[in-house]
């Protein structure tokens, strides 16, 4: 999953991974403007879901690559991985038909 602000009028985005073996999401990825281009570059290439939310990407802008998200969020972050695998689950159905 990748998330998407526009900071001082320079796009920032920010990767998320999750792998169920690990205790919450990891930000895999972070940067501005050419670098967030590149990631959002990236996410679409690979059909990985971008989702806009300008407070939340502002809260994970703050953590280093590598590092958990906070339990704080992890509230929010599963909405978002819920939505993220209906969208999978209705995009692998639309594929087979």
């Amino acid at each position: 999953m990748a998330d998407e602000i526009k900071k001082n009028n320079s796009k920032q985005a920010i990767a998320l991974q999750y792998d169920p073996d690990d205790i919450a999401p990891r930000v895999l990825a972070t940067g501005q403007g050419l670098v967030a281009e590149k990631i959002l570059e990236t996410a679409k290439d690979n059909d990985v879901p971008i989702h806009k939310d300008e407070q939340l990407a502002k809260t994970l802008s703050k953590l280093e690559v590598g590092d958990a998200i906070p339990p704080e969020l992890y509230e929010v972050v599963a909405e978002i991985l819920v939505f993220v695998d209906a969208m999978d689950k209705i995009k692998g159905k639309m594929d087979r038909n």
